[in-house]
Order: structure tokens, then C-alpha cells, then sequence
């Protein structure tokens, strides 16, 4: 390798990140975490198809509302976190976690329906909780690689959190799988109580928090990240869904699995190089260029090997996204607030995938499995054309004048 190439990528970043007080053990935890969170949807559509007997379409429906449980929730905990501290809300969240879970095995349809909701409302919240951490335990300049890691975590996850409920679902019954899934959820929420990361930095006032006006920190530019998230990650799921409708149009849908791995490996190594290179990519270009890659990863065909191949530049930016966006936020909302901003940041990343998958399924469904992948990239490039106006605004606000020599004060 040569050496220009060993200053632009190098393992620096992440050795310097990881050599900070609490962040290994941070991150342990939180992949260890995330496993069982990642196979709830799996666990409660396998739950009500084959225990309840009911359809897709009913199964479909108790996923949705505990993601709009979630997408509400997320902000108000995170709320609760500024103000009340993480304990108390890591408790409250474990033990209603623990209650939904060891009784929705035996609920009827009716009854699983707002239980599930109510168990999104009050979801352990370890993705938005472990952001608002790793802001609080690492200096702003080495937030990148930390944020990076953190994101191949989530990768990780979801690698292995959805599978392993697949077979337990089959080898054992949904019934078991969803006890475990629930155990693991607990088990989760006590390490982290346990563990009881800070959420705010040495260096950033202690002790109750001044109540900063919403319109003091959720500024334009803040929703704008926010809108990145969420476009990010509906393009995101809408891949998820054209894959599987591709390879089955293509009578391939058994390598579904091999190219979701593909993807998902992508993604991994895409992080990777995020938090290694010397340089920082704005959220709105990183997301752009998401969207740009996959409006023509259909042209692939149903080939499962070359649909690989056509994933792997959009697969390369999924976790930088939602890395860059996670950043961000952290540097744009006070300490004090930090914990509601994370919890909003969560909902739009939720809410871009709960849309992004029955976008693309309706645009199949009217048209051609190709088209969900461009319908989807399509909706990201047009969130960064709107969000460009304001990215332009901040940068025009930060140019300082050049002052006349003449009349410069001394320097501060």
C-alpha cells in the first residue's frame, strides 16, 4: 500500500476511539443488545401467520403499530433521559418490555394489536441511547469513527437478530421464539441498567438541565438532518422489499438471503472506510449519492450475482449515512436536549423504513420490481434537492466577512 494511501485510510481513528474511558465496553453491550430488538418484526409475524392464524396483511399490521409506538415513543424517552436521567427510564422500559412479551404469546388478535403499540411506545430505547453515549464519552473530533463503529454494529444486528429467530421460529415455535426474544429484550435493559452510560460528557454541565426552547435547537438544519435520516432509510427499506420481488420474478428467490448478505457485508465495509479516512462527507451528499446508486441497481436483473454486484455501491453507504446523520445530530443539539434529539433522529430513521418498504411494494405491485428500486432512489434524491437550501444557507451564515484591518478589535 502505498503511503498516500496509508494517510487517508488507517486504523488511527479507531484506535484513538476506542482507547476512550467506556466506549469498548459501550459498544459491546449495545451489539450484544440490539440482537434481540432487530427480531422483534420476524418474531411477531411468524407469531400471528402461524400461532393466531391470520394473514400477512394482520401480521403486517401489528408490526405498524408498534412502529408508530416506536416513532412516538422514541422522542418522549429521550425526553425523559434529559431530565429524569437514563435509569428510571431503562427500568420503566425493561419492565414494561418484560410484561408485553411474556404475555403476548397468549393474547388474542384483538388484544396484541394495542399491546403492541403500547410495547413500541415504551421499547427499550438502546439505538437512541447509545448515540446520545457515544456523544457524551467522545470528543466532537473523534465522534466519526465511533458513530461508524456504531453503525456496523447495527449491521451486525441485523444480520444475526433476524435470523436466529427464523430458527428458532421453525425449529422450535414462534410461542418459544417470542419468550426469548423478550428474555433477551430484559437481559438487554438490565445490562445496560448495570452498565448505566453517561449521557452527557466530563466537560458538559452536570445536574438538572436548563429547559432549552424547541425552537432554540430544532432548527432548520436539524430537520433537515432529520429528513436525511428518514430519506435515507425509506430508500433502505425499499430495497429490502425490490430484492426479494426481483429474484422471485426472476424464479431466484432462494439466493434472497446470499444477496441481502451481500449488501449487508457492503455496508460493513463501507463503515469501515467511513470512519477510517481522514476526511468528513456531509450527511446530504453521503444520502444522495445512496439514492443516486440505487435508482440503477434494478438494471441488474434477476440474477442473483449480478444484482450483488449492482448492490454494492449503495450498499457501501448505508452505514456512513446513517452513521454521518447520527453525527450530526449530536453536534447540533445541546447536551441538555441531546437525549429528545437522538429520540427524534430514531423516529425518522423508523419511519423511512416503516415507508420505504410498502412504497416499493405498491410501485411492484402497479408496475415492475425494478421500478422499486428507482421509485425509492428517486424520493431520496428529491429530499436532498429540497434540503440544499438549507444546507447553502448554513454555509453562506458560517463565511465570516474578511474585516477591514483598520478597524479589527483585538483578538479574543
Amino acid at each position: 500500500m502505498s503511503p498516500e494511501v496509508r494517510t487517508v485510510v488507517n486504523l488511527k481513528p479507531y484506535r484513538e476511539a476506542l482507547a476512550l474511558p467506556g466506549l469498548r465496553s459501550l459498544l459491546l453491550v449495545s451489539v450484544l443488545a440490539r440482537v434481540p430488538l432487530t427480531a422483534t418484526g420476524v418474531t411477531l409475524t411468524f407469531h400471528v401467520v402461524l400461532d393466531l392464524g391470520r394473514g400477512y396483511g394482520a401480521a403486517g399490521l401489528v408490526g405498524a403499530a408498534s412502529t408508530v409506538g416506536a416513532a412516538l415513543g422514541s422522542p418522549l424517552l429521550g425526553r425523559l433521559v434529559d431530565r429524569r436521567g437514563l435509569r428510571p427510564v431503562l427500568l420503566l422500559t425493561t419492565v414494561a418490555e418484560g410484561v408485553f412479551w411474556a404475555s403476548a404469546p397468549t393474547l388474542s388478535y384483538a388484544v396484541l394489536l394495542p399491546a403492541a403499540f403500547l410495547a413500541g411506545l415504551l421499547a427499550l430505547p438502546v439505538f437512541s441511547v447509545v448515540r446520545q453515549s457515544v456523544a457524551a464519552l467522545v470528543p466532537a473530533e473523534r465522534r466519526r469513527p465511533a458513530y461508524a463503529l456504531d453503525s456496523m454494529s447495527v449491521e451486525l444486528s441485523f444480520m444475526v437478530g433476524p435470523a436466529l429467530a427464523v430458527a428458532l421460529a421453525t425449529a422450535l415455535s414462534p410461542r418459544v421464539t417470542m419468550w426469548a426474544v423478550g428474555a433477551g429484550i430484559v437481559a438487554s435493559g438490565i445490562c445496560f441498567w448495570l452498565l448505566d452510560p453517561p449521557t452527557r460528557g466530563a466537560d458538559e454541565p452536570a445536574g438538572p438541565p436548563r429547559k432549552v426552547p424547541r425552537r432554540e435547537w430544532l432548527t432548520p438544519r436539524l430537520l433537515a438532518v432529520l429528513a436525511v435520516s428518514l430519506a435515507a432509510t425509506l430508500v433502505l427499506g425499499g430495497t429490502d422489499v425490490a430484492v426479494v420481488a426481483v429474484l422471485r420474478a426472476g424464479g431466484e428467490v432462494g439466493w434472497t438471503g446470499a444477496v441481502l448478505a451481500a449488501w449487508a457485508v457492503a455496508s460493513l465495509v463501507g463503515g469501515f472506510a467511513y470512519g477510517a479516512v481522514t476526511r468528513s462527507f456531509s450527511p446530504l451528499v453521503l444520502m444522495a449519492t445512496l439514492s443516486l446508486t440505487t435508482i440503477p441497481v434494478g438494471l441488474g436483473g434477476a440474477h442473483w450475482w449480478l444484482l450483488c454486484l449492482a448492490l454494492i455501491p449503495a450498499g457501501a453507504l448505508c452505514a456512513p449515512t446513517i452513521a454521518s446523520t447520527a453525527d450530526a445530530v449530536s453536534r447540533l443539539a445541546p447536551a441538555g436536549v441531546r437525549g429528545e434529539a437522538m429520540g427524534l433522529h430514531g423516529s425518522a430513521v423508523t419511519v423511512g423504513i416503516a415507508l420505504g418498504a410498502p412504497l416499493a411494494g405498491a410501485v411492484i405491485d402497479a408496475s415492475a420490481p425494478m421500478w422499486g428500486f428507482a421509485v425509492t432512489g428517486a424520493i431520496g434524491v428529491l429530499v436532498a434537492l429540497a434540503v440544499i437550501p438549507v444546507e447553502l444557507r448554513h454555509r453562506r451564515e458560517t463565511v465570516a466577512p474578511t474585516p477591514d484591518p483598520d478597524l479589527a478589535p483585538a483578538t479574543v
